[in-house]
């Protein structure tokens, strides 16, 4: 039986997909991270959302150098929306250390938290953040978001990273490792829940993982460097024998936009992305963090959109 052309429905068909496309009026593009990150795939993902649930735009995820580069193309209009940690966005939004000029950042929403984990083992000698004095600690690898953190919080207890310990610059997993060694007495990482490295730290024979709190440090860190960091927890059996929540410094990553945008398409953006949460979760399980309270309860440190504040208020959230 031969083929059945009809080329009016195919015609239909082609007019249908043309006219979908030319109602996409609004291009936006996503400043994400590297390939190899978090940012670009949850940056794919939030793509996705808001291509297939606001009618009339069409976004696109676009690979960038972090934070910085993000914060930067935002207020050169490079791009539409950025994903940023709320330290380089409140530096940008004040114009300090990294930026010459304050960059008119606003808010969309608060997406997921970084907790910052002090690590160490039991028969270390080591019971609070303080007792690092005089031992080897890793405090990150060099200039990364671990390291500042670390340093700012050590500098909350009093101590000098230079003077009072023994301080060596690695990265998580390369840290884990000096301490199972036994050469590394604790180390410092900022990072998502649970973490690879110190998951497999817990597990190991002979090991007694052991976390130190720290959330008493958290309001010294804030007079001194801003609304920045807020309060979070490691909940108990996060890791391995870990019997107790542990009381941690959190700095949340963050979904910006440039202050100019209009405030209609900011409400369409934060409704799609929270009223299609589930979907956007089987792309990048990071996406599950996303929800109302870390919006009105300091997650981030600027000031947000209109557009954000008016959905959030519709849902019964006062935003400060």
């Amino acid at each position: 039986m031969g083929r059945l052309w009809i080329p009016g429905v195919i015609l239909g068909v082609v007019f249908s997909v043309s006219l979908a496309w030319a109602q996409k009026t609004v291009r936006l593009s996503i400043a994400t991270g590297s390939t190899g990150g978090v940012y670009y795939p949850l940056g794919e993902g939030m793509a996705h959302i808001l291509s297939k649930y606001i009618s009339y735009s069409e976004a696109t995820a676009e690979v960038t150098n972090g934070s910085v580069d993000n914060c930067r193309r935002v207020g050169m209009r490079k791009a539409d929306l950025a994903l940023i940690l709320a330290d380089a966005g409140w530096e940008a939004y004040q114009g300090r250390g990294a930026f010459r000029e304050k960059i008119p950042l606003r808010a969309i929403a608060a997406l997921y938290p970084n907790h910052m984990h002090a690590v160490t083992a039991e028969g270390k000698g080591i019971g609070k953040v303080t007792d690092l004095k005089g031992k080897r600690v890793s405090t990150g690898g060099p200039g990364g978001e671990t390291e500042v953190m670390a340093l700012r919080l050590l500098e909350a207890y009093g101590l000098e990273p230079d003077k009072d310990m023994k301080r060596d610059r690695l990265l998580p997993t390369e840290s884990a490792a000096a301490l199972k060694e036994r050469g590394m007495d604790a180390f410092f990482w900022v990072g998502g829940l649970p973490t690879a490295s110190i998951m497999n730290l817990g597990a190991t024979p002979g090991i007694q993982l052991k976390l130190l709190g720290h959330g008493d440090a958290i309001p010294k860190m804030r007079e001194k460097y801003g609304p920045i960091y807020v309060r979070g927890t490691i909940p108990a059996k996060t890791y391995p024998r870990q019997e107790d929540d542990v009381p941690v410094a959190v700095v949340w990553n963050l979904l910006v936009c440039n202050e100019g945008m209009q405030e209609n398409l900011v409400y369409d953006i934060v409704k799609a992305l929270f009223e299609h949460k589930p979907e956007w979760v089987t792309v990048h399980p990071n996406a599950r963090y996303l929800s109302l309270e870390p919006q009105a309860t300091g997650g981030s440190p600027i000031p947000f959109h209109p557009g954000a504040i008016r959905y959030f208020t519709e849902k019964g959230l006062k935003i400060k």
